[in-house]
């Protein structure tokens, strides 16, 4: 078994494992594959900005896109003298909402699992259900939903979380910072995994 190198094929990239079951893979493949990956994975801060920009100019009849909702919630949290970890998690704490769009909160946690804390990472999974406590009994549904979590240790940075950076962003007349100013932050987030799922 060997790679296909540079000339074997036009629709390949310079080189690739040949298996074509796992199962199959030698230990070059596999070294060959972990040194793909890695560009691939220094370059998802950039993947990232560029699902953000994609909110823009998409209202889901609110009075600010959802590109500027992310970015007026992480305005507010810097403000407010969060650290950098934080206010990522305030600029992406919606970015599920294009392609989750019944589970935001999970896809947006998912994407910043490895990246911080377990806190950080249990106010940005449950701030959907959190957030209903403003508007849920307007649609029918449970306000207090929020509340079979009451006894859990990061309830109250979550229900802060909303409250403060969440539920009041919205404004279209506040000073909100643009993405560029937060790009910088979350390339150093994003730089410095602190789990992944194949180191075990």
């Amino acid at each position: 078994m060997r790679c296909i190198e540079k000339g074997d094929s036009m629709d390949q990239p310079e080189a690739v494992a040949r298996f074509t079951r796992m199962e199959d893979g030698t230990k070059a493949d596999y070294e060959l594959l972990e040194r793909v990956q890695r560009p691939f994975d220094q370059a998802l801060a950039d993947r990232v900005l560029e699902h953000l920009r994609q909110l823009g100019n998409s209202y889901g009849g609110m009075l600010v896109d959802r590109l500027t909702h992310s970015l007026q919630s992480a305005t507010r949290a810097e403000r407010d003298g969060r650290d950098e970890q934080y206010v990522i998690c305030a600029l992406l704490h919606d970015v599920g909402d294009l392609l989750a769009t019944h589970n935001h909160a999970d896809l947006a946690a998912a994407i910043l699992k490895p990246f911080v804390s377990e806190r950080n990472l249990w106010i940005v999974q449950h701030h959907a259900i959190f957030q209903g406590y403003y508007f849920w009994h307007h649609v029918g549904a449970d306000r207090n939903a929020r509340d079979k979590y009451r006894d859990h240790p990061y309830y109250a940075d979550t229900a802060e979380f909303c409250a403060l950076y969440d539920q009041c962003s919205f404004d279209p007349d506040y000073d909100t910072l643009p993405l560029a100013h937060f790009e910088p932050m979350l390339r150093r987030v994003f730089s410095a995994p602190r789990w992944s799922e194949y180191e075990g």
